[in-house]
């Protein structure tokens, strides 16, 4: 699986999407973010906005950010 998680350390909203990525068990990769908007290009890349946190499922072709959706699309689909 190639799930790719791009966070801002210290980040509440992250670190609830890197709780529940861990409770289930998903093996996935972090992308550390600049805490300065503009300078978050390789997220603006791959999701089109620079707000974290943005989960990647490259598997699945999913591309997604928001915390809840993303806490969401783990427990139905990744648990």
């Amino acid at each position: 699986m190639s799930i790719t998680l791009y966070a801002l350390d210290g980040c509440p909203y992250c670190e609830t999407v890197h709780d529940a990525l861990a409770d289930a068990g998903v093996e996935y990769e972090t992308e550390w973010v600049e805490a300065l908007h503009s300078q978050r290009d390789e997220v603006k890349r791959v999701s089109g906005q620079r707000a974290v946190p943005v989960l990647v499922d490259e598997d699945r072709g999913v591309t997604m950010g928001e915390s809840e959706n993303i806490v969401r699309y783990v427990e139905r689909t990744l648990a």
